[in-house]
């Protein structure tokens, strides 16, 4: 078996380093109701979506309605405003995963370099990371507003791979979510499912694991046997 150096990993944040107590369906009531108010009919919205995908409905409902790129903007920005007021809500009564921060420890301690990429604010991660001492683990840290365009569109972990000056067949992605595994998968990093219930490997394989993971505490040993081609992908 061929071996593989793996210099990096990439984390999504909500779910797979901290668990945010976020409630998504007050969340996405409030932004529907505020596109609402803005004039977006309610056949272009359904509440069982994220937010971003309203967004990104939103802007071509808007633009193909004749609105300005200020009007679009004014739109997005207050969209975001009311999801962030809901993150930091959240951040101030979450936790860390159980063995997350002594995880980051021993990657650290194996000389990779670690980044974040996640869906999240930055004025939101950074509470995370300043509230739990974990700024100084990471090398990058790419919050939603540091791109155009959100995973699992690439840009976002694109991002995240150059700043740490690596490439994607060198680096591992860890997240909970089909976005995280599709962003790996896109650019043919090695993408880790860490479900937070079992139900949902199978959901993360199909959506681009490579492997799954029942614990944050188990990544270093399969990076080791990545590196030592002890195992295939």
């Amino acid at each position: 078996m061929t071996s593989i150096s793996i210099k990096a990993v990439i984390f999504d944040l909500d779910g797979t380093i901290a668990s945010f107590n976020l409630d998504y369906k007050a969340l996405r009531g409030d932004v529907r109701s505020y596109l609402l108010r803005m004039g977006v009919p309610a056949s272009v919205l359904s509440v069982k979506e994220n937010i971003f995908d309203m967004l990104r409905k939103t802007m071509i409902y808007v633009k193909n309605n004749g609105k300005s790129a200020e009007t679009m903007d004014e739109i997005r920005n207050e969209a975001l405003a009311i999801a962030e007021k809901y993150e930091l809500e959240a951040a101030a009564s979450t936790d860390l995963l159980p063995g997350a921060y002594e995880t980051l420890k021993i990657l650290k301690q194996m000389n990779l370099k670690l980044g974040l990429f996640t869906l999240n604010s930055d004025k939101a991660a950074n509470y995370i990371l300043q509230r739990f001492k974990l700024g100084d683990f990471f090398g990058v840290t790419v919050p939603r507003n540091k791109v155009n365009f959100v995973k699992p569109n690439p840009e976002h972990l694109e991002m995240a791979l150059k700043v740490l000056g690596v490439t994607p067949q060198e680096t591992v992605v860890v997240g909970d979510g089909n976005v995280d595994m599709e962003s790996a998968k896109d650019l043919n990093a090695i993408a880790v499912g860490l479900p937070a219930v079992a139900s949902k490997a199978d959901q993360l394989m199909r959506h681009g694991a490579n492997y799954i993971i029942t614990s944050i505490t188990d990544l270093p040993v399969l990076v080791e046997k990545i590196n030592k081609g002890q195992i295939m992908q």
